[in-house]
């Protein structure tokens, strides 16, 4: 079973949402929250822990998460302000040292289709260096990382995230078909939370 593999969870929820006027995470969406959907993601997936990695409204964001579900790990990127890279930073260093591969699910991404996790662990397991879901062959998100990977990420700087690491592996990164565009979509604006 690919839990058995080491893997983990970590929910990106440090970005101020600024376009978003603020509050963004804490929103209400679909009955709950719109951190929920990612979390729900997350827990979801084939891994031992769920980490979300909180910066901007940390308290708020580590209460939501924590009301869903109490097992959640919750680590305070002090650095968030710098962007994505600080976040992700922070999430790979706080994971166990067993580790062999890291999910990262976006906090604002509510609708990822959980049947693709197994799918992206399944790739890791035969060999791939990371493996990300593509919808209309658009890449989208969650991506697995790898553990290979890890010293990469634990470098990044800036708001870019794991792009460019994802970027230079070639065919080491393995694309999994996605069933709909729940990979790709995500919450910028509040108009979007109608969608």
């Amino acid at each position: 079973m690919a839990t058995e593999a080491g893997l983990e969870a970590i929910v990106l929820a440090a970005g101020s949402g600024a376009r978003f006027g603020g509050g963004k995470l804490t929103a209400p969406y679909g009955g709950g929250v719109l951190l929920d959907g990612a979390l729900a993601a997350a827990f979801a997936a084939p891994a031992r822990s769920v980490t979300v990695v909180t910066g901007a409204e940390a308290a708020r964001v580590a209460a939501a998460a924590r009301a869903f579900d109490p097992r959640v790990k919750i680590v305070h990127a002090a650095d968030h302000t710098e962007g994505m890279g600080a976040s992700l930073r922070t999430g790979i260093a706080s994971l166990p040292e067993d580790a062999a591969g890291a999910f990262v699910f976006l906090g604002d991404m509510p609708r990822v289709p959980h049947s693709v996790l197994a799918a992206l662990a399944d790739a890791l397991a035969a060999g791939a260096d990371a493996a990300a879901p593509v919808f209309q062959s658009r890449r989208g998100n969650p991506v697995l990382l790898g553990r290979a990977l890890f010293p990469d990420l634990l470098a990044l700087t800036g708001d870019a995230g794991a792009r460019a690491v994802l970027q230079r592996l070639g065919d080491r990164l393995a694309l999994v078909e996605a069933p709909d565009d729940g990979v790709l979509f995500d919450v910028d604006e509040r108009g979007d939370l109608d969608s």
